[in-house]
């Protein structure tokens, strides 16, 4: 008899705006190129340099309102004007093939993951500190003081949802960062575990 396929590892990896996420999880699929990437659908506007496919599937309001009704989504959120979704048909496809994927949501969209597929490794990336997360999103220079205000706002919800997660990484040096990453996703990431000593203590004072 051939011998089953395993199955795919779903990594969910969740953070404040401003993180770090984006560019850690670029590298780490540099570093790591058997992982695939979880495309999610939004009814977000296409910005000039984004791929349908590639960077999200963009769809109508009504589109998605009709796979929520489809039970499509693995999981779904509003996020600030627009909603984003994660294909079920798709993420299934994937781990029963063999492949491992990345998921890159929001700490609701996580929960909701973790519901439907509590076999999910789960991670949050925490700034160094306030001050560094509004350096970063000051130096986009995409977005308003308006919209800074409500995502620095917004950040300290999402970031008091960390011990939810399975691990938790700090990006206060990228590199470090990176390295935790691809530790986990080898399967050697205790170092990188919530329950980790000093790390209550250190998300206390970034929430304070």
């Amino acid at each position: 008899m051939p011998a089953t396929q395993p199955r795919g590892r779903l990594f969910v990896i969740a953070a404040p705006s401003g993180a770090g996420k984006t560019s850690l999880v670029r590298a780490l699929m540099e570093r790591e190129p058997s992982l695939g990437f979880s495309v999610s659908f939004t009814t977000r506007p296409r910005r000039p340099n984004e791929v349908d496919g590639r960077d999200y599937h963009f769809v109508t309001p009504a589109a998605f309102a009709e796979m929520i009704a489809a039970d499509a989504f693995l999981e779904h959120a509003q996020v600030f004007d627009n909603a984003y979704g994660t294909g079920r048909a798709q993420v299934e496809a994937a781990l029963a093939e063999g492949r491992d994927l990345i998921l890159e949501i929001d700490w609701q969209g996580a929960r909701q993951v973790r519901a439907r597929l509590p076999e999910a490794i789960d991670i949050f990336i925490l700034p160094p500190s306030r001050a560094a997360l509004e350096q970063r999103l000051r130096h986009r220079r995409t977005d308003s003081d308006e919209v800074i205000a409500r995502r620095l706002a917004d950040s300290v919800t999402e970031m008091s949802h960390w011990n939810e997660f399975r691990y938790v990484v700090v990006n206060d040096d990228f590199g470090r960062a990176l390295a935790e990453l691809v530790a986990i996703v080898r399967g050697q990431g205790d170092a990188s575990r919530t329950d980790r000593p000093g790390l209550a203590g250190f998300a206390a004072r970034l929430l304070a």
